[in-house]
């Protein structure tokens, strides 16, 4: 099944907090997407709260993380995101499930 992480972020209340984490974002889509066993790495802001971004990482399987980790674009991240944040990140881990057998519903 799909390893799938899920982090809100929300960044201080300037512009230039919120430009700053964004773009961050976008080159970390485009650095972490190209990693093996990484099926995809989305970033999202909030349609209504600018401040509120959602990063959406889904791997193969949970141990497909390690080349996330050993990439060293990691290094960089948290180092540049924190500052940015008024709160910390919140992130959660979760498996995906498996849609593809019919389920009875009572």
């Amino acid at each position: 099944m799909v390893y799938t992480i899920v982090v809100h972020l929300y960044a201080k209340d300037d512009p230039e907090s919120i430009r700053k984490l964004s773009n961050k974002l976008i080159e970390a889509s485009r650095v972490y997407s190209q990693d093996k066993e990484t099926i995809s790495w989305f970033v999202m802001q909030d349609t209504k709260d600018p401040r509120a971004f959602t990063i959406v990482e889904r791997y193969e399987q949970e141990s497909s993380q390690a080349y996330h980790l050993g990439n060293p674009y990691w290094k960089t991240f948290d180092p540049y995101v924190i500052p940015l944040l008024e709160k910390p990140m919140d992130l959660r881990r979760l498996e995906e499930l498996d849609t593809s057998k019919d389920v009875v519903v009572e």
